[in-house]
């Protein structure tokens, strides 16, 4: 599989899970590409794909998206403008719309505002799956599961998870090695 790991607003490669996963999944044989992205500055839905672009040509039919926070409403935007259905998109504490925080919903707003064309989202990925928390400080549980209900996504709640961030006590993600690994 190609798999891709996306980190969210005012993130990066090295931080929380993401190394350990690309780790574990290079264990496996897989090809993992973890971007880093401009955040907070030059923050934008438009900047983001500028450094998505050369990727564009590796993504097939065996590909497989991980993305955290907000990088799962970057995922939808890509997945309106592809042209092949990708594998499956796992997002953890993923949403859409505004949090309710300023300094995110601010740098958010390209990504969240632009609207959806849910029916193509759909069309381009065989299985979406999430990972939310009822304690997650930043993403309201209410948010994860409109993304769920409009995706058709399978909704997986884990306790005292927070927000899946090494904060939180998450520098690894077993459960989530083995969903991806079965996929």
């Amino acid at each position: 599989m190609n798999i891709f790991i996306i980190h969210g607003a005012c993130g990066h490669p090295q931080e929380n899970w993401f190394p350990w996963l690309k780790l574990e999944l290079e264990k496996l044989g897989h090809s993992v590409l973890v971007p880093a992205f401009p955040t907070p500055k030059r923050h934008s839905l438009d900047s983001w794909m500028e450094v998505m672009r050369p990727y564009l040509g590796e993504i097939d039919s065996d590909t497989v998206f991980v993305a955290h926070s907000m990088g799962p409403a970057f995922v939808l935007s890509l997945l309106e403008i592809l042209e092949v259905r990708v594998k499956a998109c796992v997002f953890v504490a993923g949403f859409i719309g505004k949090l309710g925080i300023p300094e995110f919903d601010s740098i958010n707003a390209s990504f969240m505002e632009k609207g959806f064309n849910w029916e193509k989202i759909r069309e381009n990925c065989g299985a979406f799956y999430m990972y939310a928390s009822e304690n997650d400080p930043y993403v309201p549980l209410e948010l994860e599961k409109e993304l769920a209900r409009r995706l058709g996504a399978e909704l997986i709640l884990v306790k005292d998870a927070g927000h899946f961030n090494e904060k939180a006590g998450y520098t690894s993600f077993p459960e989530l090695s083995e969903l991806v690994a079965e996929l």
